[in-house]
């Protein structure tokens, strides 16, 4: 069975209605990125980023997941499939698929500010002040902030130099480290960009673009596949 890489970004959500940050519309137009996703926010105003993301969170349970979601849980039947999302979503989850990476946190768990590596289920839950770890500090989102390391870069690497195909939905390969991982992937595997937006790839890999959102092209990606 082939393995399967896909690496996916704000597109695929924000097709089922969650608001990216970027796009027109989106929550730069709300909210300074800095003043709710950065390490300075934090000691700044705690209460103004925990209330964005607890937002955030309500956002997510009143949304589902779409074709593209769907059309990639599917190809485990096919496939050994691994996500690696830059979403903190958990709308892949919610498709069915079972192999994912978090390369920036996950919505839905808290962590302590004191332990990182102490982290909390908490589905659909507030995070308000006061709420601690087991140790007694106050829990913050297991978000990772701008200007915070990406832990999980390593383990997401380690799978790149593994796929035999390689596929990049919803993102503009402009947010690092992330969109160094493409550098991983053996030369010699296919790599498929979907995205309805140009995207910019400078790599010696063949690449074939599928110009439509996550939800058309990821089956059109499959039945490409299957001809080759």
């Amino acid at each position: 069975m082939k393995k399967l890489v896909v690496l996916t970004g704000a597109g695929v959500s924000a097709e089922s209605g969650i608001k990216t940050f970027r796009d027109t519309g989106g929550l730069w137009e709300e909210y300074d990125v800095m003043e709710v996703a950065s390490p300075e926010a934090w000691e700044k105003d705690p209460e103004l980023v925990q209330r964005f993301y607890n937002e955030r969170r309500k956002e997510l349970y009143s949304v589902k997941p779409n074709m593209g979601h769907m059309a990639l849980a599917e190809a485990e039947k096919d496939f050994d499939v691994h996500i690696i999302t830059q979403n903190i979503d958990n709308l892949h989850e919610r498709a069915g698929s079972t192999k994912i990476v978090h390369l920036h946190g996950e919505l839905t768990k808290a962590q302590s500010v004191q332990y990182p590596d102490r982290v909390y289920e908490i589905g659909n839950k507030d995070i308000n002040m006061g709420d601690v770890c087991d140790n007694g500090f106050q829990l913050r989102p297991h978000i990772v902030w701008f200007g915070e390391p990406v832990p999980k870069i390593p383990e997401a690497a380690e799978i790149c130099a593994q796929a035999d195909i390689f596929a990049v939905v919803g993102t503009s390969l402009n947010v690092y480290p992330a969109a160094g991982l493409l550098g991983y992937v053996p030369r010699e595997s296919p790599v498929y960009v979907i995205d309805p937006k140009p995207v910019s790839v400078h790599t010696g890999h063949n690449v074939t673009f599928i110009n439509e959102p996550a939800s058309t092209g990821v089956p059109k990606m499959f039945d490409l596949i299957k001809k080759q």
